[in-house]
C-alpha cells in the first residue's frame, strides 16, 4: 500500500527523533539499577577511598546503590580491562587515573587503548605528593639536595613502590629535570619503602602526603618539597619542586570513565552530580583528609587531561628507559 505523503513524512520524521527520544529517556531512567565502580586496586588505598565517598554521593543522590568493586593486578591493567570489555550502557565505571596514562607507554601490548576505549566521564582529585628524605641527609633545602645528589652520583637511593609506579616516575621526572642521577630502588608499596626509608637503608623518597606527613609532623622524616604546581595548604611553608626546578611537576590524579559509546546523556548526568559533590563542603572535607584537591571539569576537559599527561609521563618513561618487571 502507497502511503499518502503526507502520513510518510510524519512518520519518517517520528523515526528520525526516536534514537534522541530514547537517549533522553534512557538517562531520564538511568540507573535503575546498581551500579558498578571498578578500582583497579586494592581496598583502603586513597584511590579506594575516593572511589567510596563519590559513590556514597552518587547512591544518595540517585536513589540506586554505586557499589565498589576492587579489581587490583597487573599495574592496574586488570580492572581496567574488565571495564572496556563491560556493556556501554552506564552500569560499570572506572575509577582511572595517573597509573592508566603511565601504563599506556610503559606496557606497549596492552589489551585496550586507554584513550580510545574508556570515555571521560568525570575528574574526581589532584593529589600532591612530599620529596622526602631520611634526616641523615644533610640537605635541608631542594638547592641543598640538587647539590649534594651531584656531588654524589649514583650514592643516593631513591625507593618507589615498584617499576612504572608514579612514586617511580615523579623521581625520574626530578633526575630529568634536575640533572640527578639518583639510583631507583624500587619495593613491593608504598609501606617497605617509607619503612626503609625511615631506617636510613634508602635516602629519598617521592611519596604521596596520605600518611607520610604524619611522619614528617613528628621529624621522622624531613620533606624539602611539594611536587604539585602550587603549595599545599597543610604544609603552607613548604615550597614547590618547581620554584627551583623549571618545568618541574608531579601530582597524582583520578576520576571516573565509562566504556567507549556509553550514552552521552548519562555521561552528562554523571558529570553533573559528581561536580556538584566536588562543590559540597563536606566531600571537599572529606577528600582534603586525603591529600586531595578536588578538580571538577567537564568531560571533554577531563578527556584533555588524560591525554596531556599521557603524553607527558610518556616521554618520561622513554627518555628514562623504564621496563616493566617481568
Amino acid at each position: 500500500m502507497k502511503l499518502p505523503r503526507r502520513l510518510f513524512l510524519h512518520l519518517a520524521a517520528g523515526a528520525a527523533t526516536l534514537p534522541a527520544v530514547s537517549r533522553l529517556a534512557l538517562a531520564q531512567a538511568y540507573p535503575a539499577r546498581p551500579v558498578r565502580i571498578v578500582v583497579p586496586t586494592t581496598a583502603a588505598g586513597a584511590n579506594d577511598i575516593t572511589a567510596r565517598i563519590i559513590g556514597q554521593w552518587l547512591s544518595e543522590r540517585l536513589g540506586r546503590p554505586f557499589v565498589i568493586d576492587n579489581r587490583p593486578g597487573g599495574g592496574n591493567s586488570i580492572g581496567t580491562e574488565a571495564v572496556v570489555r563491560a556493556p556501554a550502557d552506564g552500569y560499570t565505571l572506572l575509577l582511572g587515573g595517573i597509573s592508566n596514562a603511565i601504563n599506556t607507554t610503559l606496557y606497549p601490548k596492552l589489551n585496550y587503548d586507554f584513550i580510545q576505549d574508556i570515555a571521560p566521564v568525570a575528574s574526581l582529585i589532584r593529589q600532591p605528593f612530599l620529596l622526602l628524605v631520611n634526616p641523615a641527609v644533610s640537605a635541608r633545602t631542594i638547592p641543598e639536595f640538587i647539590a649534594y645528589a651531584k656531588a654524589n652520583p649514583g650514592k643516593i637511593n631513591m625507593a618507589s613502590a615498584g617499576i612504572g609506579h608514579v612514586t617511580h616516575l615523579f623521581g625520574e621526572l626530578f633526575n630529568l629535570r634536575a640533572g640527578t642521577s639518583m639510583v631507583h630502588v624500587p619495593y613491593r608499596g608504598v609501606a617497605p619503602a617509607l619503612s626503609d626509608l625511615l631506617g636510613g637503608q634508602v635516602q629519598v623518597m617521592f611519596s604521596g602526603t596520605l600518611g607520610a606527613v604524619e611522619y614528617v609532623r613528628a621529624g621522622t622524616l624531613r620533606a624539602l618539597a611539594i611536587t604539585s604546581a602550587t603549595r599545599w595548604e597543610a604544609l603552607p611553608d613548604l615550597p614547590t619542586v618547581g620554584e627551583f626546578v623549571p618545568g618541574y611537576e608531579a601530582s597524582g590524579w583520578n576520576g571516573l570513565g565509562a566504556p567507549k559509546n556509553t550514552p552521552a546523556d548519562i555521561i552528562e548526568k554523571l558529570n553533573k552530580e559528581i561536580n556538584a559533590a566536588l562543590a559540597d563542603h563536606k566531600i571537599k572535607s572529606r577528600l582534603d583528609d586525603l591529600g586531595g584537591v578536588p578538580i571538577p571539569m567537564a568531560p571533554a576537559e577531563y578527556g584533555k587531561l588524560i591525554a596531556d599527561e599521557t603524553e607527558k609521563w610518556g616521554e618520561v618513561v622513554q627518555a628514562a628507559n623504564i621496563k616493566p618487571a617481568c
